[in-house]
C-alpha cells in the first residue's frame, strides 16, 4: 500500500485530493500537512512514499521545502500549483510530474499511475511501461506540450535533450535514456550513445565504416547508427 502526504496550505484542496485519493485501492495511509514546516515534521514521522507538495505556502514554497530534505531522497515528488510556469522548475527538482490547479480528476489519475509505476520499480515489481503520448518541451523561454508522433530524432545535449520535429527543435531536460524508456521501441531507435530517432522518418540506410549505416531521413539529414546500437 502507497503511503501519501498532501502538503498544501488550503484545507479545501487537501480535501479534494483526499477524496482522488480514497477511490484508489493502493492506497494506504495518508497525512496531511497545511505549511513547509508541517511538510518537513510529517516527511521524518510519517515517511511517506509519494508526495504531494502545494508550490506556494506561506511559510516557505514547495522548492524550499525539497532543499530541506537531506540526500537521497526516499519518496517521488508531485507538485501542485496554481501557475504551469512552475513546471519547468518542478522537472530541474526531480519532480516525478505537476498539477494544475484545480486539479482534473483524469489527470490526477493519470500522474497518480505514473507513480505507482515508479514505485512499482523501486521496491523491484516494476509494472508494464506506459508509452508516453506528449512531452512537455521548451522553446524560446515557453513550455508546452510536443506530441511524440510528431518527432524526427532526438539528440543529447549535456543535461538536456534537442528535440527535432520537422524545421523546430524544442528542449527538453532530461536524459536520453529516460526518454527511450517512455516512447514505443517499435518506432524510436537508440542509434548511437547520443542520438535516437523515429523509425518512420528514415528514407534509407546506407552501409558505412566499420559496420556501421548511414541513416538518411526523409528531411535529407544523415545520421549514424553505429553497431553497437544495431544489435
Amino acid at each position: 500500500m502507497i503511503r501519501v502526504l498532501i502538503a498544501d496550505d488550503e484545507p479545501p484542496a487537501r480535501r479534494k485530493v483526499r477524496r482522488f485519493l480514497e477511490r484508489d485501492a493502493d492506497i494506504g495511509a495518508v497525512a496531511e500537512a497545511g505549511s513547509g514546516q508541517e511538510t518537513l515534521d510529517a516527511l521524518r514521522s510519517f515517511r511517506p512514499d509519494l508526495l504531494l507538495l502545494d508550490v506556494q505556502m506561506p511559510d516557505m514554497d514547495g522548492f524550499a521545502v525539497l532543499e530541506r530534505v537531506p540526500p537521497p531522497r526516499d519518496f517521488h515528488v508531485v507538485f501542485l500549483t496554481a501557475h504551469d510556469h512552475h513546471a519547468l522548475r518542478a522537472f530541474e527538482a526531480e519532480a516525478l510530474d505537476y498539477l494544475l490547479k484545480p486539479v482534473d480528476p483524469d489527470r490526477f489519475e493519470r500522474v497518480l499511475e505514473r507513480a505507482k509505476r515508479q514505485l512499482a520499480q523501486r521496491n523491484g515489481s516494476a509494472a508494464p511501461a506506459k508509452i508516453a503520448r506528449r512531452l512537455l518541451v521548451e522553446k524560446g523561454g515557453r513550455e508546452f506540450f510536443l506530441l511524440v508522433e510528431q518527432l524526427d530524432w532526438v539528440e543529447a545535449d549535456r543535461n538536456y535533450l534537442n528535440l527535432h520535429a520537422g524545421r523546430e527543435t524544442f528542449l527538453l531536460r532530461s536524459t536520453l535514456e529516460s526518454l527511450a524508456r517512455q516512447l514505443d521501441p517499435d518506432q524510436f531507435a537508440r542509434i548511437s550513445r547520443s542520438e535516437l530517432v523515429n523509425l518512420d522518418r528514415i528514407r534509407e540506410m546506407q552501409p558505412w565504416f566499420h559496420g556501421e549505416r548511414r541513416i538518411v531521413l526523409k528531411d535529407g539529414k544523415e545520421l549514424t547508427w553505429t553497431r553497437k546500437y544495431r544489435a
